[in-house]
């Protein structure tokens, strides 16, 4: 049963000043609950402000973008991982939790390292962690502010091939028992062949959807094989 919510939206038109060009004009986009969407492209074609409009933190648009019927803007904050942890280093990991949701409890936050498979580490300051830890903890402190819809910007830029696999193994876990919906953004070929269940080509300015390419085979059955087809297929569109 589907626990994350349906993304529509429709953008007349978006741009940064008023005489420029448009990012973004007349682009329209559904998103099916609990999907794992890869917005692919190059780099300032417009994608992370694309997630920061979904966010509601962009509300400078004509047009609409709603989850599960709601405005972006009035709908519950969503998840948000940026390109760097972004960690507030004098705070330890459940305090950096708490900053963004201070609803949430110390045993919650806890959790929540937990789940990412950072227990034990609660009271350990961003210095005493390891880049893939810090990642970890942007990745907890997500899923406590909305475990239902996360946003992913870039997550698994600048990491060694190691980290990325183990990155990507972590985020096949916790979408299979979740069910969220996620939109992530990357310019990777492979992290769209190997964690969408969908991946969006994009191109150009103003931005258009080049590709949309349905990528069916479960992620934990995605073997070598099943893998070199997605990228080739995603390489050729």
């Amino acid at each position: 049963m589907a626990t994350g919510p349906a993304l529509s939206i429709d953008i007349a038109e978006k741009r940064f000043d008023a005489a420029g060009p448009a990012l973004f004009e007349g682009w329209r986009l559904d998103i099916a609950p609990s999907s794992v969407v890869a917005l692919v492209g190059p780099s300032g074609i417009g994608k992370s402000t694309l997630l920061r409009m979904v966010a509601g933190i962009d509300p400078n648009f004509s047009g609409s973008i709603q989850v599960d019927g709601v405005s972006a803007a009035a709908a519950p904050t969503p998840g948000f991982v940026f390109q760097d942890p972004r960690l507030l280093p004098w705070l330890t990991a459940v305090e950096n939790i708490r900053a963004v949701n201070p609803a949430c409890s110390d045993a919650a936050a806890s959790a929540a390292l937990a789940r990412v498979g950072l227990d034990g580490v609660g009271g350990y300051y961003p210095h005493q962690l390891s880049g893939g830890m810090q990642r970890r903890v942007a990745l907890a402190r997500a899923l406590a502010v909305n475990a239902r819809l996360l946003l992913l910007d870039e997550p698994f830029v600048s990491l060694d091939r190691t980290l990325v696999a183990e990155m990507h193994q972590l985020f096949t876990q916790l979408v299979t028992e979740a069910r969220p919906t996620v939109l992530f953004v990357s310019h990777l070929i492979d992290d769209a062949a190997r964690l969408a269940d969908r991946a969006i080509l994009l191109d150009n300015r103003p931005a258009r959807i080049v590709a949309d390419i349905a990528l069916p085979v479960p992620r934990a059955k995605r073997d070598d094989a099943v893998l070199s087809e997605y990228r080739q297929l995603l390489t050729l569109a």
